[in-house]
C-alpha cells in the first residue's frame, strides 16, 4: 500500500469563523475559505482523505477546562457548530465518501480522545496538512500531537487564522521551528 496524505480542516465552524459566532475569528478565518475549499477539492480528486475535526461541547459543562477560559461556543445541535459557509454544502456532498468525514473533538488537539491516529495508521497516512482555525490554539495542539507521533505536518499558511497577527505569526514560527512542520502558501 502506497503513503496516503491527509487534509485536516480543523474547527471551521460558525461559531469561530462567522461574523456572528461567539467566539469568531472573523474576517481573517473567513478570508481562508476559498485555499481550504480549493484544497478540498483537490484531496477528493486525488483519492486523498479529508477529515474534519470539529470541536463539540455540552451546555453547561462545568467538567470541561474550556468553560473557565471561553465563552459557551461549538454546541452540539446548534448552528455555531455547524460548518461555514461553502463548506458545509461541500461536506454535505462528499460526505457519503469513505475517504471524506466529520469527526467530533472535545480538546484543543484533533488526536486527544479520539480514534484520528489509529484511522490514520489504518489507511498509510504519514503527511498531514492541516487547515482551520485557531493556528495558536487548534492547529497548534494538532500539530504538536502529529509531531509527537512522527507524522509529517504540512500547515497551509493562507488557510490557518488567529485571533491576533501576533499569535498568528508566532504559532507559525513554533510549528515550524520546534515542530519541524512545513510551511507553504
Amino acid at each position: 500500500m502506497s503513503d496516503k496524505e491527509a487534509l485536516l480542516i480543523i474547527d471551521y465552524t460558525n461559531d469561530f469563523v462567522a461574523d456572528d459566532g461567539t467566539l469568531t475569528l472573523g474576517k481573517p478565518a473567513q478570508a481562508c475559505e476559498p485555499k481550504i475549499l480549493e484544497l478540498a477539492n483537490q484531496f477528493y480528486a486525488a483519492d486523498q482523505f479529508v477529515i474534519l475535526p470539529t470541536d463539540v461541547h455540552r451546555k453547561g459543562d462545568q467538567y470541561h477546562p474550556e468553560t473557565k477560559l471561553f465563552p459557551p461556543h461549538n454546541q452540539r445541535n446548534t448552528w455555531g457548530r455547524e460548518l461555514f459557509g461553502e463548506l458545509k454544502p461541500w461536506y454535505q456532498e462528499h460526505q457519503k465518501n469513505e475517504n471524506v468525514w466529520l469527526m467530533d473533538k472535545t480538546r484543543y488537539s484533533s488526536f486527544v480522545g479520539t480514534d484520528l491516529d489509529l484511522r490514520l495508521r489504518e489507511r498509510n497516512v504519514k503527511t498531514l496538512h492541516l487547515v482551520g482555525v485557531s493556528s495558536d490554539i487548534c492547529v497548534l495542539h494538532t500539530t504538536i500531537s502529529a509531531y509527537n507521533l512522527g507524522y509529517h505536518v504540512i500547515i497551509h499558511e493562507n488557510s490557518v487564522a488567529s485571533f491576533t497577527d501576533a499569535n498568528q505569526a508566532f504559532a507559525l514560527n513554533h510549528m515550524k521551528t520546534a515542530l519541524g512542520a512545513e510551511i507553504v502558501k
